[in-house]
């Protein structure tokens, strides 16, 4: 899957914050719906222009911009 056939990043839209082409849902809300412990189906029912493809896309945006960033912990 090609990530930015499904993702895409325009200042114009959301604040340039990377979406789902096409809408107005933010990766972040996909992630975050995820991290609270939606399934999949709910996601769908809740988004109806959503597809199983745009919920993989977000799973791989978040985890490639995860490999690019140097993660450091602080200590307090």
């Amino acid at each position: 899957m090609n990530i930015t056939d499904r993702i895409e990043l325009d200042p114009k839209v959301c604040n340039g914050k990377p979406v789902i082409k096409g809408t107005r849902i933010p990766v972040s809300v996909i992630l975050e719906e995820i991290a609270e412990g939606h399934s999949w189906d709910e996601l769908l029912n809740g988004y109806p222009e959503l597809r199983k493809e745009d919920i993989q896309a977000a799973l791989l945006y978040a985890k490639t911009s995860i490999d690019h960033t140097e993660f450091r912990e602080a200590y307090a």
